[in-house]
């Protein structure tokens, strides 16, 4: 997914519907919250909620992300909370007796993906934090979502399930580069500074008298040139080891 995929706010434009089906605890709807607001995930509904969404507690947990409470929407029925949606997948960690597609959180987020881009909306549901989903909930859904963890031990809580799920509808339009060297107030050193920090050393090392064997000298310096070029020298590495370089040949 291109990242023209989000908005100016950060709301991902395919991103789910996320329903919590009769929450227990006030703190658990804030975490849960925070969670979504962590993977770019807006809009939460509530069905039948125990508590109030927009009390203290609430906001407290939420840290921060007190807007998606705010806009929050209260349903009395699963049936009431969907009725605008046209794909619903449901999270359970247990097996069910019912025939339905199962997929991971993964490949839920690559169905979500494949149905945005056909106009189609979607939506998630997550069961109260004691008892999960209730068979008559999963009479809604059109898919089942099981996130594979430790068999002896697969419980979540009801933020831990939002974030892993929000995460995996996030990271399908996140850009961020697997790996990168942090560079603060640097570059990486281009090649002419990289020769000349070769040359300095060499020059010392010859003073120094480091190359024994003349007909080994090539090798010994394309070995170190080797060394260094591994290290990905940053413009403010070159700097440093010229210095250490000239306090070591003053020395």
């Amino acid at each position: 997914m291109a990242s023209d995929n989000k908005t100016d706010c950060g709301t991902i434009v395919s991103a789910p519907v996320f329903i919590l089906v009769r929450p227990q605890l006030a703190e658990n709807v804030g975490t849960a919250a925070r969670a979504m607001m962590n993977c770019a995930v807006e809009e939460m509904r509530l069905i039948d909620p125990d508590e109030d969404h927009l009390c203290s507690r609430a906001i407290a947990a939420s840290s921060g992300a007190e807007e998606i409470l705010y806009h929050a929407r209260v349903f009395k029925t699963v049936a009431e909370a969907v009725a605008d949606l046209q794909k619903v997948y449901a999270t359970t960690g247990r097996p069910r007796d019912m025939i339905k597609p199962v997929f991971t959180g993964q490949g839920m987020a690559k169905d979500i993906l494949e149905h945005h881009q056909k106009g189609i909306r979607c939506g998630v549901l997550f069961g109260p934090e004691r008892t999960g989903l209730e068979n008559e909930d999963l009479a809604y859904a059109d898919a089942l979502v099981n996130i594979p963890l430790n068999p002896k031990h697969c419980s979540l809580n009801l933020a831990q399930a939002v974030l892993l799920t929000g995460y995996e509808v996030f990271r399908l339009s996140d850009t961020t580069q697997e790996h990168f060297l942090s560079m603060p107030n640097t570059e990486p050193a281009n090649k002419a500074e990289t020769e000349h920090l070769f040359d300095h050393l060499e020059q010392e090392l010859e003073k120094a008298g480091y190359f024994k064997s003349p007909e080994k000298r090539p090798r010994m310096m394309r070995n170190l040139r080797n060394i260094f070029m591994r290290a990905a020298l940053t413009s403010q590495d070159v700097r440093t080891l010229h210095g250490v370089i000239a306090d070591l040949a003053r020395r």
